[in-house]
C-alpha cells in the first residue's frame, strides 16, 4: 500500500472523526457541555447559516414560486446571493439522503476533497517535508473553517475548486502539457458557479499568465491560458440563469444588504456599518497582518500563483465591511498555512497544538450554537 494510498485514508477518516465529535454535543443533545447548551439537539447543525438558503434553491432551482412554497424567511432576491454550484450537488444527493443530509454529507465530501487537494498540492511540489502533519492542521486552522466544514455552506466545495485549479495550473508548468490547463479551467468555471468570489481567483490567474507572458517574453504563453474565459463566461451564465428566473440579470447586485463590498477601504472598522456593529476589532488587523505578510512570503517562496492569489483576495477584502471578515477569507488560508508551514510542522506547534484545538473546538460549538436561522422546525426542508 502507497505512503500516498495511507495519508488519504487517514485524513479521510480524521475529517470524518472529526465532524462526529463537532456533532457529538448536539447528536446527544446535551444540556451542559462546558457551561455551553445543546438541548435543541442536531437542529442545531441544519439550522446554521447558510445552508438551508442552498436548500431552498436545491428544491427550487431559484423559481420564486417554488420558493414561496418551502419555509423561508427571505425576500426572494436574496437567493441571487447564492450561486448554484453546492445546491446542483445536494440535489443529485437528496434523492437518496433528503435534502437536510445531503446538505451536510455534500458538505463533508467536499472537506475530504479540499484536504486531498491540499495534500497532493504540497506534496508533489514539495512546500513542505511533512505534508500529512500540515494537511492534519489544515482540518482546524483556521478555526472558522472548523465551523463552516461542519455544517451546511459552500465554502469546503469551493475551497476544494479553489486548491484544485491552482494544483492543476502547476502541474501545467511544471509538466508543460496543456490537458492539465484545460482542466484547471474546468475546475476553474465550477469553482466560478459555487460561489461569488470565483471571479478573483479568475483574476488572480490572469495577473498571473500576464506575469508569466512577461517573464518568458512569450504571448503564446498568455494564449495558454486562454481556457480561463470560461470563468467569466460561466458568471455571466448564472447572470442570466438569474434574468430568467427572477426578470433580472443583475439580481446579484439586488439582492440585498449581503455584498457587502464598500468604497472606502476598511469600512470593517466602522461600528456603524451595518454588518460591523462592534469597536473589538483587533483580531482583523491581525488577520490582514497574517494574510499580506503570507502573500508576499509565498512571492519570495518562489511561489507566485499563490502570492497572487492570496494578494489578489486580500486586496479585494478591504473593501469589504463585514465583522465576519474571517469566514470570507477561507479561500485562500490553505496557501497562507503553506507560507508558514516551517511554524506549524515545528516541534513548538507540536507543543501547543492540543492547547489550540481545545480553544478552537470550543469557539467552534460557541459560534455554533449562536449562528442559527430563525427557523424552528426544518423538516419542512426535507
Amino acid at each position: 500500500m502507497s505512503t500516498k494510498f495511507k495519508d488519504f485514508s487517514l485524513l479521510a477518516l480524521a475529517a470524518i472523526v472529526l465532524t462526529l465529535l463537532v456533532w457529538l454535543p448536539h447528536l446527544l443533545s446535551l444540556e451542559n457541555f462546558w457551561g455551553l447548551s445543546f438541548k435543541e439537539g442536531f437542529n442545531t447543525i441544519y439550522r446554521n447559516f447558510d445552508g438551508l438558503e442552498y436548500v431552498v434553491i436545491a428544491k427550487s432551482y431559484y423559481d420564486p414560486g417554488l420558493i414561496m412554497g418551502v419555509p423561508q424567511y427571505l425576500p426572494i432576491n436574496y437567493y441571487a446571493a447564492h450561486f448554484p454550484g453546492y445546491s446542483a450537488l445536494i440535489s443529485l444527493t437528496a434523492p437518496l439522503l433528503g435534502y437536510l443530509k445531503s446538505m451536510l454529507f455534500v458538505s463533508l465530501v467536499s472537506t475530504i476533497l479540499a484536504i486531498w487537494a491540499f495534500y497532493l498540492l504540497i506534496a508533489d511540489f514539495k512546500l513542505t517535508s511533512k505534508p500529512l502533519l500540515l494537511s492534519l492542521i489544515f482540518l482546524i486552522l483556521p478555526a472558522r473553517w472548523l465551523v463552516v466544514h461542519s455544517v451546511g455552506s459552500s465554502e469546503p466545495l469551493f475551497i476544494f475548486l479553489c486548491i484544485l485549479t491552482v494544483y492543476l495550473i502547476m502541474k501545467f508548468e511544471q509538466s508543460k502539457k496543456y490537458p492539465f490547463l484545460a482542466l484547471a479551467a474546468l475546475a476553474g468555471m465550477a469553482a466560478q458557479i459555487t460561489r461569488p468570489p470565483g471571479i478573483l481567483l479568475a483574476g488572480a490567474i490572469g495577473l498571473y499568465a500576464l506575469w508569466s507572458a512577461y517573464r518568458k517574453k512569450s504571448f503564446s504563453s498568455l494564449l495558454a491560458f486562454s481556457p480561463f474565459i470560461l470563468m467569466p463566461l460561466s458568471l455571466l451564465g448564472i447572470f442570466q440563469l438569474f434574468s430568467t428566473t427572477f426578470g433580472d440579470f443583475w439580481a446579484y447586485f439586488h439582492s440585498g444588504d449581503n455584498i457587502h463590498l464598500t468604497f472606502p477601504p476598511f469600512q470593517v472598522f466602522n461600528k456603524e456599518a451595518f454588518w460591523v456593529g462592534d469597536i473589538w476589532l483587533e483580531d482583523i488587523i491581525y488577520i490582514l497582518i497574517l494574510g499580506f505578510l503570507g502573500g508576499v512570503m509565498l512571492i519570495k517562496q518562489k511561489l507566485q500563483l499563490l502570492g497572487i492569489f492570496v494578494l489578489t483576495y486580500l486586496t479585494a477584502s478591504i473593501f469589504i465591511a463585514h465583522r465576519d471578515i474571517s469566514r470570507y477569507l477561507l479561500p485562500i488560508t490553505p496557501f497562507i498555512l503553506i507560507a508558514f508551514e516551517k511554524v506549524l510542522t515545528s516541534k513548538e506547534f507540536k507543543i501547543i497544538l492540543p492547547i489550540i484545538a481545545a480553544a478552537i473546538y470550543l469557539y467552534a460549538q460557541n459560534f455554533i450554537l449562536s449562528n442559527t436561522a430563525p427557523i424552528p422546525d426544518v423538516t419542512m426542508f426535507n
